[in-house]
């Protein structure tokens, strides 16, 4: 009798692990189909004004394309959303730096491009005061006609560069502007440089033992376990994917952002799991960084949108829903 109740038990629970094996097979089915039905390449076709920037005297000028060959030796993309308050202290900084650097080498060049993501602010007008102020020539202002995201914005900043090295910035002015040097130098010292393809990326990891002492217990689980996720579907070896203070020489940033999909918070993920993918190389640089009041990024619905943004980029790359693009002019 008890030999019975035994095999009856060792049956039943040998069927509910069956079952259960089915239905995980069935969800995971379920979300790959749904993977592959809502994926989809970012659209790349420019609204009217957003083909043209404004010069000092409030003339149009057609932007060039990153498809051209490199006028400058460095361009920065600023991705700016509602930043008219915190805009001014970051241009300041950069501007005093950058001009400082061409008075005492006349052969260094460069641009600034400030992108309005569509805000329902005065940024564009306080970015167009500094067209105003330096000439067109070295600050263009490019206002979206609807707000992309983060890395919607730079995407389309970059796509309208013209240096030979390109600097993505937030327009917080979290990181201190002179630490280019120090992803300069990171940039150069990586070799070899396949087809002049390299990426240096400005890191707060050293300041991380500092920052979870200040957050709460919720925040770091958060933090925590997004860093977990970058590292088990998409990233390895870089310990801070999301500092806004990324250099890319020409070549990387037209590989790299012609393959981009996720437009949002998770864009800095993509980008890098794309680098890592074609294999180019990638050095990470301690930052100087200080918190600055004001962030967009909301704590638990932008962490949880980033991790699904994570499972999505692995399983669609992993499926062949997206793949990596050969380089395309935009309309």
């Amino acid at each position: 009798m008890e030999l019975e109740l035994g095999l009856g038990l060792g049956l039943g629970l040998c069927q509910l692990l069956q079952a259960a094996a089915v239905l995980a097979l069935l969800l995971l089915l379920l979300v790959i189909v749904i993977a592959h039905a809502t994926a989809g390449m970012v659209d790349q076709t420019r609204a009217e004004q957003e083909k043209h920037f404004l010069t000092a005297s409030g003339n149009k000028e057609p932007f060039p394309s990153l498809f051209d060959p490199h006028s400058r030796e460095l361009s920065v993309v600023v991705p700016s959303y509602n930043e008219e308050s915190r805009l001014p202290v970051m241009m300041e900084e950069a501007m005093e730096y950058l001009e400082k650097r061409q008075k005492k080498n006349p052969s260094f060049t460069y641009e600034v491009i400030i992108v309005d993501d569509g805000s329902k602010d005065r940024t564009t007008e306080v970015a167009l005061g500094y067209t105003k102020k330096y000439g067109a020539d070295k600050v263009r202002v490019l206002t979206l006609k609807k707000n992309r995201g983060k890395g919607g914005a730079v995407r389309m900043g970059t796509l309208s560069s013209r240096g030979r090295l390109i600097l993505m910035a937030d327009a917080d002015g979290a990181t201190k502007f002179g630490d280019i040097e120090k992803v300069e130098a990171g940039l150069e010292n990586l070799s070899p440089k396949p087809e002049n393809m390299a990426i240096s990326c400005g890191s707060r990891a050293h300041l991380e033992k500092d920052s979870v002492a200040q957050r709460s217990l919720f925040r770091t689980i958060l933090m925590y376990g997004f860093h977990f996720l970058v590292w088990f579907f998409c990233v390895k070896g870089i310990k801070d994917t999301q500092c806004g203070f990324k250099l890319f020489t020409r070549e990387a940033a037209l590989r790299t952002f012609s393959s981009l999909h996720v437009e949002r918070w998770a864009f800095d993920v993509e980008l890098l799991y794309v680098a890592q993918c074609l294999k180019i190389p990638i050095a990470e640089v301690a930052v100087n960084w200080t918190e600055i009041e004001g962030s967009k990024l909301v704590p638990f619905w932008s962490w949880l949108q980033m991790g699904r943004d994570l499972v999505s980029i692995r399983l669609r790359y992993i499926t062949g829903a997206w793949r990596l693009e050969s380089p395309r002019k935009t309309q």
